[in-house]
């Protein structure tokens, strides 16, 4: 990643590659982060660079065979750099320096945030910005005016217990995302009006012991939704 993460990030806008930004909110689902990076390993010509908040990272210290480290995750295929948000100011600032969230706005085609929390919803649609994923979100160029370039999307997967789904402050921030900011039209087509999508929650076993609907959208068929909106081709396809 180098000793000044912004500036590392603003040499590879141009790199030709298909940039994929994966986050990781606090849920437990967090560890599902290697599986879908893993699974995108066969398509060589693309670059993922991961956030991790701080309640993520929680999830990854090596406690148990699916609970991979950190160390780990950034040695698989693919993964560029992994950033925390101690990497937002590595140095003081000075006039001219590059600053990290905007160099990855501009760097990424797309934003998935899998798993989101709860926490990270209601501080998305409250507009907050107190950590480097959330500023990235707030510095989001949603008209696509501002880089010069097509409005690109961010894709987030809800994941919390299942009270916490069906609480109404939950709907009314997803009714944000959905209809206010979301790239569905009133048919329900996909089409690109707005720059958020959410990849709904499914009914499970949680991993609190509770059953219901909370659970991340299985991490197999987020994979899928992310070759299709990068438009990812496999080698043998």
């Amino acid at each position: 990643m180098g000793t000044n993460p912004a500036e590392s990030v603003a040499a590879a806008i141009n790199d030709g590659k298909t940039h994929l930004l994966l986050a990781a909110s606090g849920s437990v689902a967090t560890i599902k982060i290697p599986l879908i990076i893993s699974a995108l390993r066969r398509h060589t010509n693309l670059s993922i660079r991961v956030i991790l908040t701080k309640s993520a990272s929680f999830f990854l210290q090596g406690q148990s065979a699916e609970q991979p480290t950190i160390a780990s995750i950034a040695a698989l295929p693919n993964v560029d750099a992994i950033y925390q948000d101690e990497d937002e100011m590595t140095e003081s600032w000075v006039r001219g320096a590059g600053i990290l969230h905007i160099n990855l706005r501009k760097w990424a085609d797309i934003l998935v945030i899998a798993p989101l929390s709860a926490n990270t919803l209601a501080k998305i649609v409250n507009g907050l910005s107190n950590n480097l994923l959330t500023d990235v979100i707030r510095a989001w160029d949603t008209s696509g005016l501002v880089d010069g370039g097509a409005r690109k999307r961010i894709l987030v997967a809800p994941a919390m217990n299942a009270a916490m789904w069906l609480q109404p402050i939950t709907k009314k921030h997803i009714l944000v995302l959905d209809k206010e900011w979301g790239v569905e039209a009133d048919d329900g087509t996909l089409e690109h009006q707005g720059w958020f999508e959410v990849l709904k929650p499914i009914e499970k076993s949680l991993a609190c012991g509770d059953v219901g609907v909370g659970g991340m959208m299985e991490w197999t068929n987020i994979v899928k939704i992310i070759e299709q909106r990068l438009g990812l081709v496999a080698p043998s396809e």
